[in-house]
């Protein structure tokens, strides 16, 4: 069912001017930091996360700012599934301005019935004493094989999310989790074959081969099963990277894509 979820914000990325308290760009991304998802349409399994800006906070002359953060899940009777009350945060606009990014997450459990579900975030500026909310519904989907908790980091353990924007030069690890895939075989084990593939702006691949990756001899209890990629950002461009994944025991294949682009280092 559901579990936890995490409400996070992060440095102010402009200067504004102060005014009435307002949650904009609201959007369902990949992960912290990560790209826009195509639709609200989730496995089981899979994290929905949403990412927004807060504008018209009071900041206070060293660039402290003082909200707090609520959500509720309900489904679609407007049952309340999960409620989260009010955290009170404290964040610092190092860069001055009072924009403050944002960001709200829920597990969705391995078990979590088929619906369609909705997401309210309520921010409260606590110097100002104003607050605002939106909600944001999203599917769980039945339950079948797929990849889900995508998300890009700058290091191998996903200590250090990093935005689908890199430097030529650098290095960036892709991760996921396979979902729903089943056992074979006398031991009953899953059998996972993974490739990843960089595509150009015309929709070509760049290297006449993905790279490939495969997972064998797990726990047999294991419900999900990670896989990681290091990719190297060796030239500049706009490209679009896929993922695809082969449970060789149900011939199921599932395939996610996303953007990302890389600048010439300067």
């Amino acid at each position: 069912m559901w579990t936890t979820c995490t409400l996070l914000a992060g440095l102010a990325l402009a200067p504004a001017q102060a005014g009435d308290l307002s949650l904009t760009s609201i959007r369902t991304t990949y992960g912290l930091l990560g790209a826009v998802r195509p639709d609200n349409k989730l496995l089981p399994g899979d994290i929905f996360f949403v990412a927004f800006d807060i504008e018209g906070i009071i900041v206070d002359p060293t660039g402290k700012v003082q909200y707090s953060m609520a959500m509720e899940v309900t489904d679609s009777r407007n049952k309340v599934l999960f409620k989260q009350d009010p955290r009170e945060l404290e964040a610092v606009n190092s860069l001055g301005g009072n924009r403050l990014p944002a960001f709200a997450h829920v597990d969705v459990g391995l078990d979590q019935p088929p619906g369609t579900y909705t997401l309210k975030v309520t921010v409260t500026d606590r110097a100002g004493r104003k607050s605002q909310s939106f909600e944001r519904p999203f599917e769980v989907v039945a339950r079948d094989f797929g990849l889900v908790r995508l998300s890009m980091t700058g290091d191998p353990e996903a200590r250090v999310p990093v935005p689908g924007v890199g430097a030529a030069g650098q290095t960036i690890w892709v991760h996921l989790v396979a979902v729903g895939f089943q056992r074979g075989g006398d031991k009953k084990e899953p059998d996972i074959a993974f490739e990843i593939q960089a595509l150009d702006e015309s929709g070509q691949p760049v290297l006449p081969k993905p790279f490939p990756g495969e997972v064998k001899d797990l726990p047999k209890d294991l419900q999900g099963v990670p896989v990681d990629f290091p990719v190297n950002l060796n030239r500049p461009g706009k490209f679009t990277m896929r993922v695809k994944a082969t449970d060789r025991n149900s011939k199921k294949t599932a395939e996610i894509n996303f953007p990302l682009s890389v600048m010439e280092a300067k």
